[in-house]
């Protein structure tokens, strides 16, 4: 679990840096090459609406989502470290964390059933009730040890 937190994190990061690389760049023919890149009509609607997006992007929202970015980032990086050094906190921060995403996923499945939405689901339960067996056993061991 902490080499995915760890794993997470640092994709993350990888992210905020790419996002704070565009901050002086021409983000309208960026996207433009990313559209041709791919073979698409700059004249559909998509691209079309992808490269009018990227000309009202501003230099201060790139900033603000990579500092979002690198603050989501740490979080990751905290958890991966304390669930390595197997701190309760970190198991309770799991948890949540993973407990969280469990409405959005079946929201998004109901309407629409497929293999991905089901397998995120299921890692994130199996991931929520390890961490609360993990809480659990600690509680119990502090118990018996207590006695």
């Amino acid at each position: 679990m902490a080499l995915i937190e760890a794993f997470k994190g640092g994709v993350v990061i990888l992210a905020a840096t790419g996002l704070l690389s565009l901050v002086h760049e021409d983000l309208p023919a960026i996207a433009e090459k990313l559209v041709a890149h791919a073979h698409l009509n700059p004249a559909a609607e998509v691209p079309r609406v992808f490269i009018e997006a990227a000309g009202h992007v501003q230099s201060s929202s790139l900033v603000l989502l990579a500092l979002g970015a690198a603050a989501y980032s740490l979080l990751r990086l905290a958890e991966a470290y304390g669930l390595w050094h197997e701190r309760a906190w970190a198991e309770v921060l799991a948890a949540v964390s993973g407990a969280l995403y469990v409405p959005i996923e079946l929201v998004d499945l109901f309407p629409r059933p497929n293999w991905l939405g089901s397998t995120l689901l299921a890692v994130n339960l199996v991931i929520v009730v390890i961490m609360v067996r993990a809480l659990a056993q600690r509680r119990r061991t502090r118990s018996s040890n207590a006695l």
